[in-house]
């Protein structure tokens, strides 16, 4: 192992060694952009430059991202973000989004199987157990409904799954049988529960047709549903983000699964998070003006983008769903959904809105598009109402939550932080 002036690059013990820290933290540190890795000749190990080790090491040198955060670092066989992508139990996610339904995938993660070959119907039903009960249903119901009429979907979901939660009796039951099951009745409830938009799903219709129907008034088309269910997958996990942590911090003093997942909604919702995409949906409505995507085209279109766009960029508001810093050549879940959207939407009036804001942020040097765009932009061209991005990205990272509860339930010691204290002396 030779880094490229001929010396010998460091293994994974001998880099955390010279940092003073653990192989999970020296990962945390590659996953920021820290310090670069490279695969070894054996295809499974990493090697490290020694110089670039050797300066992360030295005194004071900041071991952050570009914002001052704080490190948590948990082991966990979930997610890994490598070689610029994301990957669920070492498969793919993009390749995942293509080839698996959500309610697969959520059980791959779960349980590092896939439902037994027939149970699970390719564009069927969802499978067995993908039901909540009915008095859980109706006392999600009737709490949504409590809300006022302009509450968003996400709002509305947090109430729900207070209300799945009162319901079910056997939620402190830990057993990973159990919180899977437990898992499947809260994601079906927290999508079943919300006020209907559209046509009712078929009987036994999958998780993506049913979370349609609650956020969209037009008829399901089948290439939208299927770019839904791709959303699902690719929103199901991803690492250690806020709203895993605070999900792991609830699993790990034994919150049963309907707290952890309350514990993920109530971060969720930051605008640095899950919300992103609410503010990109404004931008994208604000582009398409009952006058404009119908009479507007081609260069007008574009022209009346870069209007909108430069008119917040000069007050001094910022673009949201641009660049990812996990990412730095581009997020791939974003060219999954976008990809989609352009199969599938081709001549669409509404996607022509999205590519004229992607070539007005483009000619302004703007980072790739992010997942967050993407959301916005399939709820814009699905005519789903507003918020409908959060409420996606919610639905499907409860999945995520489920399954690092059930870690964190395995694994049974408390998370418990400590603070650097900046205070006054005590007792002065």
């Amino acid at each position: 192992m030779t880094d490229g002036s001929g010396g010998r690059r460091l293994t994974t013990a001998e880099a955390a060694g010279r940092l003073g820290v653990k192989p999970a933290t020296l990962y945390a540190y590659v996953s920021r952009g820290l310090v670069g890795r490279e695969r070894a000749a054996d295809g499974r190990t990493s090697t490290f430059d020694p110089a670039e080790i050797d300066r992360l090491a030295r005194p004071g040198r900041p071991r952050r991202g570009r914002r001052p955060a704080a490190e948590l670092v948990l082991p966990s066989s979930l997610t890994a973000i490598d070689r610029g992508l994301p990957w669920y139990r070492g498969l793919a996610v993009p390749d995942l989004a293509g080839s698996r339904s959500f309610e697969e995938v959520a059980t791959w993660l779960w349980t590092a199987r896939f439902p037994a070959t027939g149970s699970m119907p390719r564009g069927g039903g969802p499978g067995p157990g993908w039901q909540a009960g009915d008095a859980a249903l109706g006392a999600g119901r009737r709490a949504q409904a409590a809300l006022p009429t302009a509450a968003l979907p996400l709002e509305r979901i947090r109430v729900i799954a207070a209300a799945l939660a009162a319901g079910d009796e056997l939620r402190l039951e830990l057993h990973p049988a159990a919180v899977t099951a437990a898992g499947r009745a809260l994601i079906a409830g927290l999508v079943d529960c919300l006020p209907r938009e559209g046509p009712p799903p078929p009987e036994g219709a999958a998780v993506a047709a049913r979370l349609w129907a609650a956020l969209s008034p037009l008829d399901p088309e089948p290439g939208l549903v299927a770019t839904l269910d791709a959303a699902l997958v690719l929103l199901a996990d991803h690492e250690l983000a806020a709203s895993t942590v605070a999900a792991r911090v609830a699993a790990s003093v034994r919150a049963d699964p309907y707290a952890v997942a309350s514990a993920g909604l109530a971060t969720v919702s930051g605008s640095l998070h899950g919300g992103a995409s609410l503010g990109i949906e404004a931008l994208l409505a604000e582009i398409d003006l009952p006058e404009g995507a119908a009479a507007v085209r081609g260069a007008r279109l574009r022209d009346r983008a870069a209007g909108v766009v430069g008119g917040r960029l000069r007050r001094g508001e910022r673009l949201r769903g641009f660049g990812h810093r996990l990412y730095p050549g581009g997020d791939p879940r974003a060219r999954v959904l976008l990809d989609r959207l352009r199969a599938t939407a081709a001549g669409s009036p509404r996607l022509a809105v999205v590519e004229a804001l992607l070539d007005a942020t483009a000619r302004r040097g703007l980072p790739e598009p992010n997942v967050d765009l993407a959301l916005a932009a399939l709820a814009h061209v699905a005519g789903m109402v507003r918020g409908a991005g959060e409420a996606i990205f919610a639905v499907a990272r409860t999945a995520g939550w489920i399954a690092h509860a059930l870690e964190e339930y395995d694994r049974n010691t408390p998370i418990r932080p400590r603070a650097v204290y900046t205070g006054p002396a005590p007792g002065s």
